[in-house]
């Protein structure tokens, strides 16, 4: 009998080898998937910048070990009880800069969550078992070692397919959320609210309007002396941003248009022997960019 397990050992082994390399496949794509969910289950940044933040956001969970994914997805995407606004990064963002902010949440109930935070952690604890200490629990040079080696294995295994295919329902629920605010963003009334600063009763918020951050780069790139000609803003605008027009605002000039503003002043100054009409960005508004 003793022979006949020593002649069995290697056969035993390459089974112990390939139901490993099973579990750990499993593990990578359930990794890949927490990781995918992490990144795009909530982000928030400038509406004129929101690609680059999104890719940011990426990468930055790309470095991250799967229990700092866990504890990211518990809380945040996976919640009892309510929804928590996403302040964090909102609450600092800069003033007078049109700053959108998304999250997408599982609501459970208490038990539920307990039972789902219970797993989430286990995986963790399984993950690390496997790949740090499995040659320390089982005895891979004996017979009886290598068949308590896969029976193990195939219990991990059961465990993280189940826990996958539980994830992989909620990415599915994420995916048709991110359709809705993928079809939002592309609409004429998102960018009207969000982009432009403009709401649907026509009121708009200068502040925060496309058509004043288009004239404070034109300010930028125009300014002499602390002014900059209104007519020649326009016209740098005109190039860059053509859908940006005083009349998209209810105005019938750029002068109107610096008028309504409260962080623009107007002013005209002889400029070549002419009265022309030059603005700028007010100090207060200036210093807080």
């Amino acid at each position: 009998m003793t022979i006949l397990d020593n002649e069995d050992l290697p056969t035993l082994q390459r089974e112990v080898q390939r139901l490993l390399g099973r579990c750990m496949l499993r593990l990578q794509q359930y990794e890949r998937l927490i990781k995918a969910m992490v990144a795009h289950h909530r982000f928030s940044g400038p509406i004129h910048d929101l690609e680059r933040s999104r890719v940011a956001q990426i990468d930055d969970t790309a470095r991250k070990t799967l229990g700092t994914l866990v504890g990211d997805l518990l809380g945040s995407y996976v919640i009892a009880d309510e929804i928590d606004p996403p302040e964090e990064k909102t609450t600092n963002s800069p003033e007078n800069v049109n700053w959108f902010a998304m999250q997408m949440a599982l609501v459970l109930s208490d038990a539920e969550f307990i039972r789902v935070e219970s797993e989430l952690r286990s995986m963790v604890l399984l993950r690390n078992n496997l790949v740090h200490h499995f040659i320390d629990q089982h005895d891979l040079w004996s017979s009886d070692g290598c068949r308590g080696a896969q029976d193990a294995l195939v219990t991990a295994y059961s465990c993280i397919d189940r826990n996958f295919g539980q994830l992989r329902k909620w990415a599915e629920g994420m995916a048709e959320m991110r359709q809705v605010f993928s079809k939002l963003l592309q609409s004429e009334e998102f960018r009207d609210v969000f982009v432009n600063g403009i709401a649907p009763d026509g009121k708009v918020n200068w502040d925060a309007s496309g058509i004043v951050s288009a004239l404070r780069q034109a300010f930028g790139a125009l300014v002499v002396d602390g002014w900059a000609p209104v007519a020649e803003a326009g016209k740098w605008i005109a190039k860059r941003y053509p859908e940006q027009l005083p009349a998209k605002y209810g105005c019938h000039s750029w002068r109107q248009v610096v008028h309504e503003a409260p962080v623009l002043e107007l002013r005209h100054l002889e400029i070549g022997g002419q009265r022309t009409a030059c603005y700028r960005v007010k100090e207060s508004t200036a210093n807080s960019r």
